[in-house]
Order: C-alpha cells, then sequence, then structure tokens
C-alpha cells in the first residue's frame, strides 16, 4: 500500500494474537509488517493503543489501524537494460547480468537492480512501509540469471511464503574445480551444512554449527557434465542462504570457478567476471492466478566459453 489509509474492525472470533488474527483479515499486509505497525503504535483496541503483538482478541473488540504513507528512499531511477523473462501486473521476472549489485550498498550507491527497477516500474507500492521493489530473493553481483520481483506487497508476501515453504524451487549450474565423488554410485548428492556469518572475516559466510548462530542450508548436486578436472553441476537450491552455493562447493573441496571469495585463485585461461553459477531455472505459483510459472534463463556469453574451452581441452587430451 502507498497511502495512508485508516481501518476498522470488530473481530468475528476470538484469537490467542494480535498480529496472528490482523494477519488472516488483511491478507494484502505481511505478518512482519502488521508487527511493525504494531510496534509504531499504529493499532488500537478497544480505542487504546495497543503496542505489543501478543495481545488476545476477544468477539466484538474494536481494532482500528493507520496504515502511513509508504517512506521514500533516497533512490534515483537509473534507465539501465533489463533482460527481462516474464512481466505481468503483479510479478516481474529477469535475467540478472554479472557485475549488477541488487541492493544499493556501500561502495555500490546507484547503478543497481534496484535503480533500474525504479525507471520500469515508477508506480511500485512500498513493501513493509519502505517505498522500494519487492526483491523476493537476491543474487551475489557477479552470479548471473533469474530473479523473481514483486510488484505488489500481495505478491510479495505469497512469493516470500512459497520460499520458506519449499514450494519455489531454484536451479543453478555452476562448474566447479576438480571432479566430484559420487555418492553410492550415483551422479548426485546433498550437502547438509549450517551456513552462518564468518567468524573472522565478517564479509565471508562459512559452514558454522547452528549453535553458534549458524541457519540450517541444504543443497543437492548432480553432475551434468564431466570435463577433465572440472564438472559441470547442476545445483538445487532447498534453502536460500548467502553464498550457499559457494560456501558449500568450497567446504566439499570443489570451489567454483573464478570464485574470487571461496575459490582457488587459478585461472582457467578465460577472463571470467567473478564466479561461473548461473540461475538456471526459476518455478514458482503465480501470486494471484496460482498458475505454475516456470522461466529458464540462458547463460551468459562468458559462461559458454569456459564450457567450450574446458570441451575443447579434453578432446585435445
Amino acid at each position: 500500500m502507498t497511502s495512508t489509509q485508516s481501518i476498522t474492525l470488530q473481530a468475528l472470533q476470538n484469537a490467542e494474537r494480535l498480529d496472528r488474527y490482523l494477519a488472516q483479515q488483511l491478507r494484502e499486509l505481511s505478518r512482519s509488517r502488521i508487527q511493525q505497525l504494531i510496534e509504531q503504535g499504529n493499532v488500537q483496541l478497544n480505542s487504546k493503543p495497543c503496542t505489543s503483538k501478543k495481545n488476545a482478541v476477544k468477539i466484538g473488540d474494536i481494532i482500528s489501524i493507520e496504515i502511513p504513507e509508504a517512506t521514500p528512499l533516497e533512490l534515483k531511477a537509473e534507465d539501465i537494460p533489463l533482460d527481462i523473462l516474464y512481466e505481468d501486473e503483479s510479478l516481474l521476472i529477469l535475467n540478472k547480468p554479472a557485475g549488477l549489485v541488487v541492493h544499493p550498498a556501500p561502495g555500490h550507491p546507484d547503478g543497481t537492480l534496484v535503480n533500474a527497477l525504479l525507471a520500469h516500474c515508477p508506480t511500485l507500492p512500498g513493501i513493509n512501509g519502505i517505498q522500494r521493489p519487492g526483491i523476493v530473493h537476491r543474487l551475489d553481483k557477479d552470479t548471473t540469471g533469474a530473479i523473481a520481483i514483486a510488484k505488489t506487497e500481495q505478491a510479495y508476501q505469497h512469493l516470500q511464503a512459497q520460499l520458506q515453504a519449499k514450494t519455489a524451487q531454484r536451479e543453478y549450474l555452476g562448474v566447479v574445480y576438480g571432479a566430484p565423488k559420487t555418492e553410492n554410485g550415483t551422479e548426485n548428492g546433498t550437502v547438509n551444512l549450517p551456513i552462518g556469518r564468518h567468524p573472522v572475516d565478517r564479509k565471508k559466510m562459512a559452514i558454522v554449527p547452528v549453535e553458534q548462530g549458524g541457519r540450517p542450508a541444504i543443497t543437492h548436486w548432480q553432475v551434468k557434465e564431466r570435463l577433465g578436472n572440472y564438472t559441470l553441476i547442476h545445483f538445487k537450491l532447498e534453502t536460500g542462504r548467502t553464498h550457499q552455493i559457494r560456501v558449500h562447493s568450497a567446504q566439499i573441496g570443489h570451489p567454483i570457478v573464478g570464485d574470487p571469495v571461496y575459490g582457488s585463485g587459478r585461472s582457467i585461461g578465460v577472463n571470467l567476471p567473478g564466479q561461473a553459477l548461473h540461475a538456471w531455472k526459476l518455478r514458482l505459483q503465480h501470486p494471484i492466478t496460482q498458475e505454475l510459472i516456470e522461466v529458464q534463463a540462458t547463460p551468459p556469453p562468458v559462461f559458454t566459453t569456459v564450457l567450450e574451452v574446458l570441451r575443447k581441452r579434453v578432446l585435445v587430451k
């Protein structure tokens, strides 16, 4: 929602928690947004301010909610070309190029995907009370491929729920060093190791036990093509932790080729802009029509060049 609104509800049923009740009644708002409104004093229960999300609701209670206008960010729209794979009034799916940062951050105040989206979709609503495009999931700066954008808060909430429920599927292609050992004679395997912030280098992620702050992370992999001392791997994510594939690949001794953070530093003779990792397929349910949407993002030319170079080396040998 992008404009200030006042909503008054009369409870028709009992509920243990105020935030849960409002999330059921106001499905266009995420539960986190509702909790934010409660904490900020924008909710009244029977004409009295209520700042506790845990307040019980009883039949007949009058609940008033003020939804303030979204806070604009100090961002400028930039006419950056976008490779659009799918678009309608609720959803946008792009094929992100290497080098494009998703969100503005220190060192990257502009020239980001968010800046491009502000130019492409100038009427995007506020997500969680801030006027910014609804980035549903992120890709690292030099990881290419499919990324989904919600154009409404309802779509954002629905797509986030799909990621959490693991019904949205993300598949990647990556070239790794070495030849991964197969499990039980098959050409696939699973890495199930928690990931958290590196204890020393805060710019990196690492395998961190859950009891020390790591979050569960599961990556499924399958050999797609063996290329001598390199391998093209098909990855499927069950979770979406920061740098998940890169950390898991390095942990099992097969880092992604060209990875400047977790890689070996060895050159393969191709001028890569970063890691050879591409978000190949994205499958999700449309947030409004419930239709199954599947897109396939064409790998960038440099990714194809890497494969061609490695295939020629195998033939020469």
